[in-house]
């Protein structure tokens, strides 16, 4: 999934991913965010900032797990994308 920057554009041609943002006083995520499934990896090994669907800019800290809650507006956005490929 790609994501969308406050002025960014949407493009479909990767299939979408859940991460993190909105972290608690404990250090656990609220929410999850969709962002680039490319840049996932390379936020968490450099600490490099991804931008989420909604806008959202922070580095990747943690992965969701099954039932994780995810950011509505993201959820929103990536729902109304036409379907793309997995590149």
């Amino acid at each position: 999934m790609d994501p969308v920057g406050h002025h960014g554009t949407v493009s479909t041609q990767t299939l979408p991913e859940v991460d993190t943002q909105d972290t608690t006083g404990d250090d656990t995520p609220k929410m999850f965010h969709y962002v680039r499934k490319d840049k996932i990896a390379e936020s968490a090994v450099t600490g490099s900032m991804v931008v989420a669907l909604c806008g959202e800019v922070f580095p990747v800290t943690r992965s969701p797990k099954p039932g994780s809650p995810v950011c509505p507006e993201c959820q929103k956005i990536f729902n109304n994308l036409p379907p793309g490929g997995d590149d």
